[in-house]
This record gives C-alpha cells, sequence and structure tokens, in this order.
C-alpha cells in the first residue's frame, strides 16, 4: 500500500498503488475505467511531485524508500 503523499489527489493515490503493484498502464486503465492518455498524465504529474526521474523510482517512492 502507497503511502499517503501531501499534495496528491486521491486518484493520483489510486495510480501510485497500482504502480507500486508492477501493473502496466493498460492494467491500471482497465482497472481504474479511465483512458490510458489519463493513466500517463496522472504518472507524470506523480512524478514531478515526487521527484522520481522514471517509473520504477516512483514504485519505490509508493513503498516508502
Amino acid at each position: 500500500m502507497p503511502r499517503p503523499a501531501a499534495g496528491l489527489t486521491a486518484r493520483e493515490q489510486d495510480v501510485l498503488g497500482l504502480v507500486a503493484e508492477g501493473l502496466s498502464n493498460t492494467e491500471i486503465a482497465e482497472r481504474l475505467h479511465i483512458g490510458i492518455t489519463t493513466v500517463k498524465t496522472h504518472i507524470t504529474s506523480l512524478m514531478a511531485k515526487t521527484e522520481s526521474p522514471n517509473r520504477v523510482r516512483l514504485a519505490l517512492f509508493a513503498h516508502g524508500g
């Protein structure tokens, strides 16, 4: 379960949790019933807000590392 981060929307926290589980963008879109472009937008925003240079670091952030 991802740690809550100040400044993240509820949907961004949902996406972050699924990134941490290792789901692909397509799988995240299907799970949350949103478009793939929306998932990409959330991930881009998450990377900026968490200062994560890539998806792996974003997943590590979600796990508290």
